[in-house]
């Protein structure tokens, strides 16, 4: 069966340290790009392709936003989000939804209950039942239906790969990566994801992050949008303690992570990476982006070890920090 990378084309990426001792290590690929899109560093296999899981969500926001959806500001942070279900989310997707007065029946993810603790027991307390709105991809669903009735394209089927949205969303994948995906699949929230490699994933994120504003070309110009507002809104794009959230409030960054242990980012002076831990864990995807940028003289080693603790890296021996996760390129 086709799939990604192997083993033995990664490398290791990062270590769970514990009073002193390697407990675990993950391992997988990267890649840097400077500024002007070269290839400044590689570890393992960049070429070989992987899906960006919700690292997609920038390429279908800009998808949505090109097809006579005007989102600006929160409204579209939170059609790019990989949100955790606050009250303060909810407001926003259900805001989308009510430009055509949809509910939230119409949205294709399924139902789920708010991934941030607070607000979860919240709606354990209320006794309301799990909703589609409280899933973390809620917001580009809502956005996704938006583009259809704008386009008298079908509700029903929005998520099929063959959807005149869906191939929209493709046309917009394929234009900023440069890349024919290798293989169409169903992502988390049942909606497709595309493989493309490391390298043009980056290169994509990199074109979106980096657009002008006063470009002549409408995907562009959108593009630059998007960048702005998830710049603006970080809380919208996560949450109370969401690694995109503290990255992008902290450090300046755009950033998207992705399940399976992807990650991507851009830094103020449009140096990009790409990550991809191998065996699918995000716990340390943040940090190795993070730490790949400053390798590239993009962020200040001193910045991210300030944001250190509110990335939640440490490794806890009862009630003391006994190690932390830490990247090791």
């Amino acid at each position: 069966m086709a799939g990604t990378f192997s083993v033995a084309d990664a490398v290791e990426l990062a270590v769970v340290e514990r009073s002193g001792f390697t407990e675990s290590r993950h391992a997988g690929s990267a890649v840097v790009l400077s500024p002007e899109g070269e290839v400044l560093r590689a570890l393992g296999d960049v070429a070989t392709p992987v899906f960006p899981r919700s690292c997609m969500k920038p390429f279908q926001a800009v998808a949505v936003m090109t097809s006579g959806v005007t989102l600006r500001g929160e409204d579209a942070a939170i059609a790019t989000a990989s949100h955790s279900g606050t009250a303060a989310h909810v407001a926003l997707v259900r805001r989308l939804l009510e430009r055509e007065s949809l509910t939230s029946s119409a949205l294709g993810c399924p139902p789920a209950a708010p991934s941030d603790q607070v607000s979860r027991d919240e709606l354990i307390r209320s006794g309301a039942p799990r909703d589609r709105v409280y899933m973390n991809c809620s917001g580009k669903h809502a956005a996704m239906l938006l583009a259809c009735v704008a386009n008298d394209w079908p509700l029903d089927g929005y998520l099929d790969p063959e959807h005149p949205l869906q191939k929209r969303v493709l046309d917009v994948v394929q234009r900023f990566t440069g890349e024919r995906p290798a293989a169409t699949a169903v992502d988390g929230c049942g909606a497709p994801v595309h493989a493309v490699s490391l390298t043009a994933l980056a290169r994509g994120i990199q074109k979106i992050t980096t657009a002008a504003a006063g470009s002549p070309f409408a995907l562009y110009r959108e593009a630059a949008a998007l960048t702005e507002a998830v710049r603006e809104h970080p809380w919208a794009v996560g949450g109370p303690g969401q690694p995109d959230t503290v990255a992008i409030e902290r450090l300046g960054v755009f950033a998207k992570v992705g399940a399976e242990g992807v990650m991507v980012m851009t830094a103020r002076n449009g140096t990009t990476t790409a990550v991809k831990v191998l065996d699918g864990s995000s716990r340390a995807s943040t940090i190795i982006a993070l730490r790949l940028l400053a390798g590239a003289g993009a962020v200040e080693h001193d910045a991210i070890d300030a944001v250190q603790t509110e990335l939640d890296l440490w490794v806890m021996g009862g009630e003391r920090r006994v190690g932390e996760i830490r990247a090791t390129i």
